[in-house]
């Protein structure tokens, strides 16, 4: 009896002792979920504070990007552009006239069509010419001048300036400012990079060759005559400036891609201004 009665005090025992590890589990395993809820919630707030810091200087960039009109390295120069006594770079027009400005690169494609079209419907189109481009059909854009074309400089050789000496910058736009000069008794005013590439040292080539304004792009037509943009909403707002990429005997003429990006002008209720008077 005692042998069974000491048994049962000893097993007893066991028991109370097995639920009592048993049921101290549960509490030192609440104390260690307390822990590690602690820790995952010092976790996430860590997290949510990276992933805000992270959205704001992505938007941050974003902002930075559009206002450096990121296409192509447009964006070299702008602190230049900043710079007192260097020219001003423009794709865009601030203004409440409903006009949009027309502009072309080089003087490759020659079409006489062309001419008729600037004549009938009395456009104040720009051309932007290349003097290696334009060879010896000077004539040509001397009688789209007569019908209304401003012509302005766009290199000798066109040449990529971005990261030239100042020397070459110089050559490339002055040299083709006596060319014009000297074509045409004109100095123009405006210019535009070949490429749209420049730095600061392009302003300061422009700016000592009599440029007052460099001339970039916010929307360009394409060789089948459509509308791409460089930056912000994709469509046509007033004071954008366009540019008509050069020719290319795969695409359409220049007369019809102007035509076509005429009808796109006049269906958002825009007319095409002439740039120098906004200048």
């Amino acid at each position: 009896m005692r042998r069974a009665a000491t048994a049962g005090a000893v097993a007893a025992a066991l028991l109370l002792t097995g639920c009592a590890a048993r049921s101290a589990g549960p509490l030192e395993q609440s104390g260690g979920e307390a822990a590690a809820e602690q820790r995952v919630s010092q976790e996430a707030g860590q997290e949510r504070r990276a992933v805000g810091t992270a959205e704001e200087e992505g938007r941050a960039d974003g902002v930075a990007q559009r206002a450096r009109r990121a296409e192509d390295g447009r964006a070299q120069g702008s602190e230049g552009a900043r710079t007192a006594g260097l020219p001003p770079v423009v794709d865009h027009i601030p203004t409440r006239d409903k006009v949009v400005f027309l502009t072309y690169d080089d003087g490759a494609e020659r079409d006489p069509r062309f001419i008729d079209l600037v004549r009938v419907r009395k456009l104040p189109v720009t051309m932007f010419l290349t003097d290696s481009v334009v060879g010896p059909a000077y004539g040509h854009f001397a009688r789209l001048r007569s019908v209304g074309a401003s012509l302005q400089n766009h290199t000798l050789d066109h040449r990529a300036l971005r990261g030239l000496p100042y020397a070459g910058q110089r050559a490339e736009i002055c040299g083709q400012q006596h060319k014009l000069k000297a074509r045409f008794g004109i100095r123009p005013t405006l210019f535009r990079p070949p490429y749209g590439r420049y730095d600061t040292t392009t302003l300061r080539a422009a700016a000592d060759c009599g440029i007052a304004t460099v001339v970039l792009w916010r929307a360009s037509v394409t060789l089948g005559g459509d509308l791409t943009y460089t930056h912000g909403r994709p469509r046509l707002r007033p004071g954008d400036i366009i540019a008509v990429d050069p020719d290319n005997p795969t695409g359409l003429s220049l007369e019809k891609r102007t035509e076509r990006v005429l009808r796109k002008i006049e269906e958002r209720g825009l007319r095409v201004g002439r740039l120098e008077d906004y200048l």
